[in-house]
């Protein structure tokens, strides 16, 4: 009986002879950096626990802010000292709080009853929270100086009144340490460095080295900092941004310097002092650009030459506003030719003074106007833009232009409003419309020779409210077809599709909304059974992706060459395949089952939601179903969803009401014989955002699908005119995956995420 109490005083022991160590450490470090980096582990391994926060109070904002944070998804935690968090709480009262579940409501107001946990930390890096024990580090038990806090107790339900005990050991401990870091810093004069200094992105002795590199190379320490010390360029400008305190920004190609006010300034001048106007804010202020806000010469210089305005100031580094001072002088390529453009305009006309652009002389032969229009299609070619939208509003308000780019909009440029009239014009020269007629719609295309290739753009100009005229181009980029096996298909979609694809006879079908994939999907097809054994004709309207051994033929309705019309005419040209752009009608629809049916494979497409839908929506068309059924072979339901950007992803543990939705979506049944569950280990992924991706954290598009094959029973269904609610799970027994599935199948992978998903796919 003894033996128990032995090994009990000998466990004791032993964990205060490690709680002694842990003290005299903390005592002997040099610095809080080196508490943190070298005693975390030990710290959370002799009190149990998953995670750890050192705070430190900013006594000027009365916020605690996070001094350390091993959490790669949130760069800072700053809190108000007050009771609206639990951290918060512990400084402001200078008492310990011991929490066995922080989202339950009814312990925190047992401790306080306006006492609330901030969860959305939990939410951004999707860790959750459970139990809490956070210390006030005070200095001499009176003044608070910080705080420590320790999450999740690993082996029992709350943090013991030993933990308690041994972190106010060391909250003691650091209490000391933090006041004599404070003095020190308060007897150093604050550096522009002290941001990355604090969340140890570099070492004194490192600014010191790049201090020394840049007086010997005569340039800025930043531009060292970067090269050679590897700092990151955001963290940098953080740094910059805190010690002047004013907002920081770095070059963005989509701002353009205003030309109005680059103009009234000399370039040179510029360069030499780091500062330019970058652009006028909603306010009327205009945003300067500056190096350093705190030299008083350069900010008196700002004033006098911008007098009468509002003047704004941005902390920038030296590289980007050297980078924004070559585009407004047209020295950068691409979208620097656009500042240029704009500057001539500005000089031409006197731009926005103009109530119109008869009245400055600039029309659309003006060559500016030329360069412009082909400046415009240049750049959203290079962008991977799929259209370009053209929006004025009015004389007064700049016309805004957007590029589509992976299926979401984005503002490239601004235009004064005067020049919208000139621009409209040539675009309807270039696409061969009528120019005087403003009133209608009208519908052209442009062939554009880029220096790569020659592209075309469907052009539309649509008459919108207050005399504007609205234009939305199409980049047609001809191009090779995509290898089938490229597509994302599940295995289980492409055996099917490449076993449909090799049959002589039948209806292949692809369906969705507009811009989702289906004529690509239609052409990879093709291109697998693109063989000189065989005879291929399409029908298309336009003519966007070309196959060598394809005979392709673009319909023109205006003059009364359709789809059903072009379909009989292969039919007399001995074909083996034929694809017909769309079964728009009655007529085409029943003529490609015609085809089918005489021993012809056909494809198509659709403007459905889902496959099985696509079924109802022919027999709901008045096609026969006994000829419908016979001939049909497969219908693929596809959408395009923004891929996640390769350069920036990252995984991150999703909270549990996404977690939920998503297996909901799924079909939570289906979702468990996935054999996900919800633990620590359960990952999804996101961009963060960089430089690839515009910010955006996503590049470029994937395809998600939905194949129904034409099964001996599906047939039956189709020539019984069964409804949705019948064909559906006959369908997904048969193995079809839903869109949806399929999309959440790709966001587990993290080709997309679930909010994509959602986006394109749930009703």
């Amino acid at each position: 009986m003894a033996q128990p109490d032995v090994q009990t005083l000998q466990d004791k022991l032993a964990y205060e002879q490690k709680l002694v160590q842990l003290v005299d450490r903390v005592h002997s470090a040099k610095n809080i950096d080196q508490i943190f980096i070298e005693l975390r582990n030990d710290i959370l391994a002799l009190l149990d626990a998953e995670r750890m926060t050192l705070y430190a109070v900013d006594a000027e904002k009365k916020e605690l802010y996070s001094k350390f944070l091993e959490l790669d998804t949130v760069e800072e935690i700053r809190v108000p000292i007050s009771e609206k968090s639990i951290s918060g709480y512990v400084a402001l009262w200078r008492q310990p709080v011991n929490i066995a579940d922080a989202y339950d409501k009814a312990e925190l107001q047992k401790i306080s009853p306006t006492l609330s946990f901030d969860s959305s930390f939990d939410k951004k890096t999707g860790f959750r929270t459970t139990q809490v024990l956070c210390m006030p580090i005070l200095h001499e038990g009176r003044t608070t100086v910080g705080a420590i806090q320790l999450l999740n107790k690993k082996s029992d339900e709350k943090f013991t009144k030993e933990d308690e005990a041994a972190v106010a050991r060391i909250a003691k401990t650091l209490g000391i340490a933090f006041h004599n870091q404070q003095q020190m810093a308060a007897n150093r004069r604050a550096t522009k460095f002290d941001y990355l200094l604090a969340q140890q992105k570099i070492t004194q002795d490192e600014v010191n080295n790049a201090i020394a590199e840049g007086r010997r190379r005569q340039i800025d320490v930043e531009s060292i900092l970067i090269e050679q010390f590897k700092v990151p360029k955001a963290d940098l400008l953080a740094s910059l941004s805190q010690f002047y305190r004013v907002p920081s920004m770095e070059f963005d190609e989509k701002v353009i310097p205003p030309p109005d006010l680059v103009n009234q300034l000399k370039i040179e001048y510029l360069k030499r002092n780091f500062w330019i106007p970058v652009k006028r804010e909603e306010d009327g202020s205009i945003l300067v650009l500056i190096d350093n806000p705190q030299d008083l010469q350069k900010v008196d210089a700002v004033n006098q030459l911008l007098k009468g305005q509002k003047v704004k100031f941005a902390v920038g580094l030296r590289a980007d506003v050297t980078t924004y001072l070559k585009a407004a002088s047209g020295e950068l390529n691409s979208k620097g030719n656009i500042s240029e453009l704009l500057g001539e305009l500005s000089s031409e006309g006197g731009g926005e003074e103009q109530a119109d652009p008869g009245a400055d002389g600039v029309d659309e032969n003006d060559s500016t106007i030329i360069r412009l229009a082909n400046q415009v299609i240049m750049d959203a070619f290079r962008s991977r833009t799929s259209d370009i939208h053209i929006e004025p509003y009015g004389p007064q308000k700049d016309t805004v232009i957007r590029f589509r780019i992976d299926g979401a909009c984005q503002e490239y440029q601004k235009i004064p409003g005067a020049y919208r009239r000139a621009l409209v014009a040539r675009l309807k020269i270039m696409s061969n419309l009528d120019i005087a007629e403003r009133r209608k719609p009208q519908d052209g295309k442009i062939k554009f020779k880029m220096p790569e290739r020659e592209i075309e753009l469907r052009v539309a100009t649509i008459p919108t409210a207050g005399g504007n005229e609205d234009v939305v181009m199409r980049l047609l980029a001809a191009s090779e077809p995509i290898p089938i096996d490229k597509l994302g298909m599940t295995d289980r979609n492409l055996r099917e599709i490449k076993s449909a694809a090799e049959k002589p006879y039948g209806l292949i079908l692809v369906v969705g909304p507009t811009g989702s994939g289906k004529t690509t999907t239609l052409h990879s097809v093709l291109g697998y059974i693109n063989k000189p054994e065989r005879k291929i004709w399409t029908a298309e309207d336009p003519v966007e992706i070309t196959q060598y051994g394809l005979r392709q033929v673009q319909v023109q309705p205006k003059i009364g060459f359709t789809f059903a019309i072009a379909m009989r005419a292969f039919l007399r040209a001995d074909p083996d395949v034929v694809m017909v752009g769309e079964m728009r009608d009655h007529e085409t629809a029943e003529t490609g089952i015609e085809a089918s049916l005489t021993g012809h494979l056909v494809f198509s497409t659709l403007h459905t939601n889902s496959a099985v839908e696509t079924i109802i929506r022919l027999l709901d068309m008045g096609l026969d179903p006994f000829n419908f059924a016979d001939a049909l072979l497969a219908v693929l339901a596809q959408r395009l969803v923004r891929r996640v950007c390769g350069a920036c992803k990252e995984e991150y543990h999703p909270d549990r009401p996404e977690f939920d939705a998503m297996a909901e979506a799924y079909g939570k049944e289906e979702f468990e014989k996935l054999g996900h569950v919800y633990d620590e280990k359960f990952k999804l992924y996101r961009g963060k955002g960089c430089s690839e991706c515009n910010k955006t954290g996503y590049r470029g598009r994937a395809g998600i699908h939905e194949l129904l094959m034409a099964s001996d029973q599906m047939k039956k269904m189709i020539q019984n005119k069964e409804r949705v609610a019948a064909m559906y799970p006959v369908a997904k027994s048969e193995g079809m995956t839903t869109l949806v599935q399929d999309g959440i199948l790709k966001a587990l992978a993290g080709v997309t995420d679930f909010k994509q998903v959602k986006a394109v796919a749930i009703k």
